[in-house]
């Protein structure tokens, strides 16, 4: 039985109310050109739901799928084990029936995971607050800049970009300063093994709102934020810190422990597969409490009910949902609530100590990696410093070489060719990302496809 809720007599009835004369009408503003005079071209008819299965699984085994080659992608997107009890966890009726936080007398499950993951987020980027999670990462990173904005009350207006930003964050942060007044000032990347902090500060100016660094960043490399963060400071300006990769800060020095003002980051590597590119879940958390009513998004807080027994409320929710548009501080819409959830709890299931454990695991096989990898001939690695990524160069084009070793069941890493295509330069570079789920079966895998296919 389809679902028809309108009849041809419920629509003119609308249609004559709106005073259009028919459907056709209310598309005038969409150019003719535009409009579909028929089935979209190359997309097949309907067909049956047997039918469209057996087709996606024809397409499907197209794919190399992570768990069937020597993996070794990263740039923003991490292979982690996520525990079979996260899964289940997440599937339990408790949370899939209190989907909604705003009414808290059905929704105290929901709203408790999400004050224990804001006090995680917290915790682990050493600030003072976070809040109940964002779409992904690269929107944070330009939610945190607007947010910046706001704190300098429209006097600030200039954005400097490390040149080590992952593009795409860079990118989203272009694409929505063109709807605001920020200029944004962004460097080109350079292919050294320490990040140019000298040339990111000397940009630093009276003007400046913020400043926006990765850590570590899109080449892997580590670098102290203190120098960046007293340099911000003394400008008037406030440090915006983008992390990746949130297993890295179980073994280095959070970025509010060096004086960032704004941590932001993308979520996925803990509890959230790679699932094709998403759903993943943006971190978002500040060092200084007076700065929360600017913060975006929903926070939950914890409080007393009637009879004092401890319970939990959306705190501060300055959405465009909640109050007037004009006095919103986001339009964001959703919070990736299962992806927090999932997040959460693997990170319970860690806790420090396991955190601290799988990040030593992460850094000890990348080590493993980077040795072997430098003794490939043609292939240098490029990385003073790093965690479980870093970059090497192999002297020719870094997307042929990809492309080659993905025909043998190796996924060897990222090209800088595809990051930064208007870069020749960069084009022999390689960001090989390697985790837990990485053996030493794989590096020697990798290690010797590169020597044959550099021969």
């Amino acid at each position: 039985m389809r679902y028809l809720p309108l009849t041809d007599a419920d629509r003119s009835a609308m249609l004559e109310k709106i005073g259009a004369s028919d459907v056709d009408a209310l598309f005038v503003d969409v150019p003719e050109e535009a409009r579909l005079d028929g089935p979209i071209h190359g997309l097949p008819m309907h067909a049956s739901e047997m039918a469209v299965e057996k087709h996606m699984r024809r397409l499907s085994k197209k794919n190399l799928a992570a768990a069937d080659a020597a993996f070794f992608l990263g740039a923003g997107a991490y292979k982690h084990h996520v525990p079979a009890s996260v899964d289940h966890i997440i599937q339990r009726g408790e949370f899939l029936t209190a989907y909604t936080p705003y009414q808290p007398e059905i929704a105290q499950g929901t709203l408790q995971m999400l004050f224990e993951f804001q006090s995680q987020v917290a915790h682990l980027y050493g600030c003072a607050v976070a809040n109940a999670s964002m779409y992904d990462g690269s929107t944070a990173c330009w939610e945190a800049v607007a947010m910046a904005g706001r704190i300098a009350r429209g006097k600030k207006r200039k954005v400097v970009l490390s040149g080590a930003l992952h593009p795409h964050y860079a990118e989203v942060v272009k694409t929505m300063a063109k709807f605001t007044d920020d200029e944004i000032a962004h460097a080109r990347p350079a292919m050294q093994a320490a990040p140019d902090n000298d040339g990111l500060i000397a940009r630093i100016d009276e003007d400046t709102a913020s400043v926006v660094v990765q850590y570590p960043d899109i080449l892997g490399r580590v670098t102290d934020l203190a120098p960046i963060a007293e340099a911000a400071h003394a400008k008037g300006a406030l440090l915006i810190v983008v992390n990746t990769e949130p297993v890295a800060l179980g073994a280095l020095k959070s970025p509010g422990e060096m004086g960032a003002d704004i941590v932001v980051g993308e979520g996925q590597s803990i509890g959230v597969g790679l699932q094709f590119g998403g759903p993943y879940l943006g971190l978002f958390a500040v060092r200084d409490p007076k700065h929360v009513r600017m913060m975006p998004g929903r926070l939950c807080g914890e409080t007393q009910d009637a009879e004092g027994k401890r319970g939990y409320v959306l705190t501060l929710s300055t959405r465009e949902q909640h109050i007037r548009r004009e006095k919103a501080t986001s339009n964001i819409c959703t919070n990736s609530g299962l992806c927090a959830l999932a997040f959460s709890v693997h990170m319970t299931l860690l806790g420090e100590a396991g955190l601290r454990r799988l990040a030593m695991e992460n850094h000890r096989l990348a080590c493993i990696a980077a040795d072997r990898l430098a003794k490939v001939p043609g292939v240098s690695v490029l990385n003073d410093s790093f965690f479980n990524e870093f970059t090497i160069r192999l002297g020719t084009d870094a997307r042929a070489v990809v492309r080659k070793l993905a025909k043998q069941d190796v996924l060897a890493g990222v090209s800088l060719g595809r990051l930064f295509p208007d870069h020749a330069d960069l084009a022999d570079g390689l960001i090989v990302a390697v985790t837990e789920t990485t053996t030493e079966e794989d590096i020697e895998t990798l290690a010797s496809a590169l020597e044959e296919v550099l021969a």
